[in-house]
């Protein structure tokens, strides 16, 4: 997959800014999914099925991941940057250095899950991103995926790209996924976010 060499630089930046973030993002982050996200993450697993193998990608913390496992099924948690998986590490969970932009995402995977991580993917690179993970998903597989609603980008520390709820979901459709919900929620900041769960056609 071919990546701009300004595309790079965004990705890089952000990752960096959260190196020096994470411990400040565990202490505020939600330790437990609220009811919402954890309503989604059972839809998620009801596709991926008892046992599944789920890659998340951005684990951050790996706080949805602990709750997934709970529902029975087996994550692979990864995230680009190394200080998120050293505080996984010290609870006990094992997490792999992986960046979504440039790294193969192995597969296939039962379902993918990236929550509040694609909102960081430059805009000319998303459709080659949502090919890559429908790519690494079996057929019949899921795709959970949640964007910042709006218009535009944002620069500075943490590269965030904003989309359209129809927008985006036409990209996850041209990805050859097919998108069986959407949900629209209010967040911390009063931060707009939509809510995709896909599936690859079996």
């Amino acid at each position: 997959m071919s990546v701009s060499v300004e595309a790079l630089a965004k990705n890089r930046q952000t990752i960096s800014s959260y190196e020096d973030y994470a411990e400040q993002y565990d202490a505020i982050v939600r330790h437990v999914p609220n009811p919402r996200e954890q309503a989604a993450l059972k839809r998620l697993v009801a596709i991926a099925g008892t046992g599944g193998q789920i890659l998340e990608v951005g684990s951050g913390a790996g706080y949805d991941a602990d709750f997934l496992e709970t529902l029975g099924v087996k994550v692979r948690r990864t995230d680009a940057t190394q200080r998120f998986l050293e505080l996984q590490a010290a609870r006990g969970k094992h997490g792999e250095l992986l960046d979504l932009i440039t790294d193969d995402l192995g597969g296939p995977y039962d379902a993918v899950l990236a929550l509040c991580v694609l909102i960081h993917v430059p805009r000319e690179q998303t459709d080659q991103v949502l090919a890559k993970i429908a790519r690494s998903l079996r057929p019949g597989g899921a795709f959970l995926v949640s964007m910042r609603n709006g218009d535009g980008e944002t620069g500075g520390k943490y590269h965030t790209v904003y989309w359209r709820r129809d927008d985006f979901a036409a990209r996850v459709e041209s990805a050859g996924l097919v998108l069986i919900r959407d949900d629209f929620n209010v967040g911390r900041d009063r931060e707009e976010w939509n809510t995709f769960l896909t599936v690859r056609p079996s």
